[in-house]
């Protein structure tokens, strides 16, 4: 496989690569609770500056529900904030995790997700449930933003990843399905591939499955 050429480390994205995602859901689960501020002709929009805060750790679960609850007409509970706020949060195929823990034959695997203190917390008791084992072990380590203080693309993000995991970013490729995310990261010395809508991981690492 030519981009595995010199490489050494894999940099995974979690959503929408290795974790099945569907943003739709938190938008109807949203909308449903009366939340319309959110919902635009891209769907739901990240614009809103306590979704950034919450995924750059600058504000606590209870400090982002709170500021949620704001952008409702009605009263919500915090159980209603977070089912919605999961909702988008679906599986980690088998086949996906047999193809990591094949992958770490051969090279040091990583994870780095923006991601909030809330869906991590669902997202490992996700893979718990499904997986009988912590996530975390897959890889060497798993990155989050909202715990190094950084999310994709700013370049302080792929610097500390780099930085904390000790790795040489020449011998580096990040994978991930946003086209900003993969530039920066480029941009930063580390390798990239875009994983384009319609491509999956068990296709391009078909011979590690």
């Amino acid at each position: 496989m030519e981009i595995l050429k010199g490489i050494k480390n894999i940099i995974f994205d979690l959503g929408g690569v290795l974790l099945n995602i569907d943003p739709k859901k938190t938008i109807e689960a949203f909308s449903r609770l009366g939340m319309a501020q959110l919902i635009g002709e891209k769907g739901l929009s990240y614009d809103h500056e306590l979704f950034y805060q919450m995924e750059q750790g600058k504000v606590s679960s209870e400090e982002f529900r709170n500021g949620v609850r704001k952008l409702f007409s009605g009263e919500v509970t915090d159980d209603q904030i977070d089912t919605a706020w999961t909702a988008m949060l679906l599986d980690f195929p088998a086949n996906r995790v047999k193809l990591v823990k094949n992958l770490r034959k051969d090279f040091k695997v990583y994870l780095f997700s923006n991601t909030n203190a809330i869906h991590v917390e669902k997202y490992h008791s996700i893979f718990r449930i499904q997986h009988g084992f912590e996530v975390s072990a897959l890889f060497e380590k798993d990155f989050y933003s909202n715990e190094i203080g950084y999310r994709k693309p700013s370049p302080e993000s792929y610097q500390e990843i780099i930085r904390l995991s000790g790795i040489n970013p020449e011998e580096s490729l990040f994978i991930d399905d946003s086209p900003p995310n993969v530039e920066a990261a480029i941009a930063s010395g580390l390798k990239g591939f875009w994983l384009e809508p319609g491509q999956n991981l068990e296709n391009l690492f078909e011979k590690y499955l």
